[in-house]
């Protein structure tokens, strides 16, 4: 960017608009008991409305990745926004759990589809240096890491204060901000009505990926049926890259370019984005579960526990343009990953023997610590081993990743600990969460080494593979 001020301008409303999707993913874990008898629904119940709201997301990222480079880059951002806030607004004003799972889970779902990629791609374009590009992730995934860590706290307070209600019209509310700060963005990149959209390619993706949280979600009530959603979601994906295939043989645009598959350090990032967000929000759901669920703490007290994890990834996020400048990318999601199961494992450790609130507060600060470290990396690993033309697509499978991480995260935790709060349940799903952080540790030892930034130069680009998410 020109100017610090030019830059601070552009930053605003796309680290705003990272900030309240993740809250929306994590604010709702706090409002387990008020909103399940509110509405008169069961924990379950709530937690299929967060499972649906992440897998939509997740589902309809790719597309909505591709839109821009048909409708422009701000042009989706603002109506992502627009669809956002008409399903915050409905959700507050919900009667039933079937409202609140279309205005929360469906309407709020599509338009961060269409709000996300367009954060990731303008920073990416408007911002070229390496030390620039790092700061403005090391910004972006620090408010998306605080909108999912402080959504407990945030939700927990309006909550208690309020209603939980209020927390959906405290999402309008900065929707509204985020509208009127977006006004000075500029597209650097012209809109082309004329490209070609694969909506088959975009049911069948959208469709598999449904299938197959759906079939993780069901494995606690009939084992078969889980099977059956699971063997055909993979089916589905398999018929969606067949037809990708066969749009790239007869020379038609795709969905999806299958090239993106082809370069293995973008591979291996999108694995740690994965691994990544499905601990983040896999821990959100355990801990917030089991402290209402069993402990018996408000909204409020479930909050403030997670002061710890937020005050954690914020520490890091916000050190990430320096960090990125001393350390190497690979580094740094290893050293984040380390740092993160052990954290977990200090969960594991101190809260079945201590009764006191305090024992979540060592494990939740080194969880934030060590997402904080490697959320920005990983997606410059990603990012940056695409050139321009690419960036709609890759911004889409990359978020399209993340969001299915912590769809998956919420529905392997949660399927684990509805087979049994008083039973040990949080002990498994913590556990399952750990070795689930030890395959995104391998994928993270895996990624190219690369030398030292001081030695490379800091304002040197950074090599294929050495930068994003």
């Amino acid at each position: 960017m020109a100017t610090v001020a030019g830059a601070r301008r552009v930053l605003a409303p796309l680290a705003l608009a990272q900030f309240i999707c993740s809250f929306a993913g994590s604010n709702m874990n706090v409002m387990i008991n008020d909103i399940s008898k509110d509405l008169d629904t069961t924990v379950q119940g709530v937690q299929v409305a967060i499972t649906v709201f992440l897998l939509v997301m997740a589902a309809l990222m790719i597309p909505g990745g591709k839109l821009t480079d048909k409708w422009g880059r701000k042009r989706c951002l603002l109506a992502g926004l627009v669809v956002y806030g008409v399903g915050a607004v409905l959700s507050a004003a919900a009667p039933g759990l079937g409202v609140l799972i279309l205005g929360n889970s469906i309407l709020e779902g599509v338009g961060t589809a269409l709000l996300i990629p367009p954060v990731y791609i303008l920073t990416t374009l408007l911002f070229t240096g390496t030390a620039s590009r790092a700061r403005a992730f090391g910004a972006i995934m620090a408010m998306g890491g605080i909108g999912a860590a402080a959504g407990p706290l945030i939700g927990g307070l309006i909550t208690s204060a309020i209603s939980w209600r209020a927390a959906f019209v405290f999402q309008a509310l900065v929707i509204v901000v985020i509208v009127v700060l977006s006004r000075g963005l500029a597209d650097p990149l012209p809109p082309d009505p004329a490209r070609p959209f694969d909506t088959v390619g975009a049911v069948l993706s959208a469709a598999g990926l449904v299938l197959l949280v759906t079939g993780i979600l069901a494995v606690d009530n009939n084992g078969w049926l889980a099977l059956g959603l699971l063997l055909a979601g993979a089916l589905v994906l398999a018929g969606f890259l067949a037809w990708v295939r066969g749009r790239e043989r007869a020379g038609r645009e795709a969905l999806l370019s299958t090239a993106l598959f082809r370069d293995r350090t973008s591979n291996l990032g999108l694995v740690t984005q994965n691994t990544q967000w499905l601990m983040l929000m896999g821990v959100s759901f355990t801990v917030a579960a089991y402290l209402q669920v069993v402990r018996g703490y408000d909204a409020i007290e479930t909050g403030v526990i997670f002061t710890a994890a937020t005050l954690g990834i914020l520490a890091s996020s916000l050190a990430a343009g320096k960090l990125a400048r001393l350390h190497t990318q690979r580094g740094l999601i290893m050293t984040g990953f380390v740092v993160t199961i052990t954290g977990v494992a200090v969960l594991l450790a101190l809260v079945p023997w201590k009764p006191g609130a305090w024992a979540f507060a060592p494990g939740l600060l080194l969880i934030g610590l060590g997402l904080g470290v490697m959320l920005t990396p990983s997606v410059n690993v990603v990012q940056s081993c695409f050139p321009e033309a690419r960036q709609g697509e890759i911004s889409g499978l990359s978020r399209s990743v993340s969001n299915l991480g912590s769809s998956l995260g919420t529905a392997v935790a949660g399927t684990i600990l509805v087979a049994g709060l008083n039973k040990g349940a949080y002990a498994a799903a913590m556990a399952a969460l750990a070795v689930v952080g030890l395959g995104g540790l391998t994928a993270a030892a895996l990624l190219p080494r690369a030398p030292r930034p001081a030695a490379a130069g800091a304002a040197a680009a950074p090599p294929p593979g050495a930068s994003r998410q």
